[in-house]
């Protein structure tokens, strides 16, 4: 499988959602071989999407020349496309954003009803891509935090998407948190060979990697200074 990532955090390589990421990644390898292409947005040349539509008018020629061209030769080129990225004001952080404004070239001003709703007509065939979202944030729980990205993701890709959202994701880049991340990130690597296999995640198992690792109340005390630092696995 060709796998496209597209990690949108401004770390890089640093991020604390691309250790989520790395593990699904090592998990599929372990299932079947993969061909695996990691993109840090922050590094790319993309200009802000100016909505003059030339693009889904023109055969897909947009009238920006920067990296954007190669980029979407490399999402078509792929059989599963990857956002990784951290929560940033309840969606994702700008340079992702801009750079999926700039997908438009793959879509034509025509529109067709598909059940409830309207999307537009294809210009290129990606029909056979998958979807994987996978995001962290910084908050004990998932509640009321990933929904506005959620919702964002799958209304862009409605079909063949799964979505792996992670509280309390700083702690996968301490250290002295390993007694409860390790064990989660043994959980996201099972999803992955899961999802190399099967093509999707069971519900449980999602369940159980975006549930909070540590209680949320110890957890919120350690980010505001006021608990050790180290989590209690007994708890």
């Amino acid at each position: 499988m060709r796998t496209l990532v597209l990690n949108g955090s401004p770390k890089r390589e640093k991020s604390d959602t691309m250790h989520i990421t790395r593990a699904f990644l090592d998990g599929m390898a372990e299932a079947a071989a993969q061909e695996v292409r990691i993109i840090h947005v922050i590094d790319r040349h993309i200009e802000y999407c100016t909505g003059c539509f030339s693009c889904m008018r023109g055969g897909g020629e947009c009238v920006h020349r920067d990296d954007m061209r190669a980029i979407l030769e490399a999402i078509l080129d792929s059989d599963l496309l990857v956002l990784s990225f951290p929560l940033y004001c309840y969606g994702m952080p700008a340079p992702l954003k801009a750079l999926l404004d700039r997908t438009l070239p793959l879509s034509s001003m025509a529109m067709r009803r598909v059940g409830e709703r309207y999307e537009h007509v294809a210009q290129a065939d990606f029909s056979r891509l998958r979807y994987l979202m996978i995001c962290g944030c910084g908050f004990p729980n998932s509640r009321q935090n990933f929904e506005p990205a959620v919702t964002q993701f799958k209304l862009c890709f409605p079909r063949n998407h799964t979505i792996l959202t992670v509280p309390e994701s700083p702690m996968f880049s301490a250290p002295e948190a390993a007694v409860v991340t390790a064990p989660r990130l043994e959980l996201i690597r099972r999803a992955g060979r899961q999802y190399a296999r099967e093509g999707t995640v069971d519900a449980a198992l999602l369940a159980g990697i975006t549930s909070p690792m540590i209680p949320e109340a110890q957890y919120a005390a350690i980010v505001n200074g006021g608990a050790p630092q180290q989590p209690n696995q007994n708890e």
